[in-house]
């Protein structure tokens, strides 16, 4: 593997978390953690955090409202772009703020993230392709007319607003000892790896087989453009892992796990059956490691999943 120069400009600090969680404040939901008794094959206590209850049905508003609260100057609107989640929750952030949103999502988008999109207020910009696409019409759209534009996950502010789950890990999961979440831009892993630092809590990025940009990065030692499909593409579809996300990934030395969409899917049912969790196939790529056994605990901690969303339409 290659060395990894990371810039430390680039690693967010505990107190940039710290600044995001008083900034945002009760406006966003304490999401509860759940102890999911008797897992089948999984030594350890295993807790699920909630995130898919939180506003909008995703941690992102989290990074969306921290963003706007940290914009410097005058402006009357945002705009965003992503698979659907970080969109919704710029929509809902941008209204509480009495800002206008334009987001520019694919096309290809779930009509559950498109509904909650409109529902809060946004003008919904369909791009042709993924994730990518998406990216480069409201990055146009930002330097033609002027307007901020809330990176779904590489900012300081995304990050240490994402973050903040970390922090309220730490205090409802004192004995956590392993955090386990998907990866896509590396946004939420980046911010919760860093909140938990301090604690001697590892965090362990989890990423479907088919939208593998982290780990592509960390064998190129740098981020590049990577391949996206499969179920879980609309929130974990990232065109390349993001700066900062690539930066805390290398400086921890972590390896990504990674499941198939047969192990996404078999997660997604027991979410659903064993505890009528609704959640997207996204929001359950840490859960399909957990419970094919790739992550080890020791003996006597607990291990924390993070549920990330909940926008979907089917049930599994």
């Amino acid at each position: 593997m290659p060395t990894h120069d990371v810039s430390p400009s680039l690693l967010p600090l505990s107190s940039d978390i710290e600044a995001a969680r008083d900034r945002i404040g009760a406006a966003v939901r304490r999401t509860p953690v759940i102890d999911v008794m008797g897992m089948p094959g999984v030594g350890a206590r295993v807790l699920l955090k909630l995130e898919l209850l939180q506003h909008t049905g995703s941690f992102k508003v989290r990074g969306a409202l921290n963003s706007i609260l940290s914009l410097s100057g005058s402006t009357d609107g945002v705009c965003a772009a992503s698979g659907g989640n970080h969109a919704a929750a710029v929509a809902w952030a941008a209204r509480r703020a009495g800002l206008t949103a334009d987001l520019f999502v694919p096309v290809n988008a779930t009509p559950a993230k498109l509904a909650r999109i409109v529902e809060y207020g946004g003008r919904v910009h369909l791009v042709e392709g993924f994730v990518k696409g998406a990216l480069e019409e409201c990055r146009a759209f930002a330097e033609r007319y002027g307007v901020p534009q809330l990176h779904p996950y590489d900012t300081l502010e995304t990050v240490a607003g994402a973050g903040t789950v970390g922090l309220e890990i730490a205090e409802q999961a004192p004995d956590a000892s392993v955090v386990v979440l998907g990866c896509g831009g590396g946004g939420l892993y980046a911010g919760t790896a860093t909140a938990l630092e301090p604690r001697n809590v590892s965090v362990q990025p989890v990423e479907p087989e088919m939208c593998q940009a982290l780990a592509q990065a960390l064998a190129a030692g740098g981020p590049v453009e990577v391949a996206v499909g499969g179920s879980a593409g609309d929130s974990l579809g990232a065109p390349r892992v993001g700066d900062i996300g690539y930066a805390v990934a290398a400086a921890h030395a972590v390896t990504p796990l990674v499941v198939t969409e047969a192990e996404i899917a078999e997660a997604r049912h027991l979410l659903w059956s064993q505890l009528r969790v609704l959640a997207e196939p996204g929001a359950c790529v840490a859960l399909a490691a957990v419970a094919g056994g790739q992550v080890a605990v020791p003996e006597g901690g607990a291990l924390v999943v993070v549920v990330s969303g909940g926008n979907n339409d089917t049930l599994p």
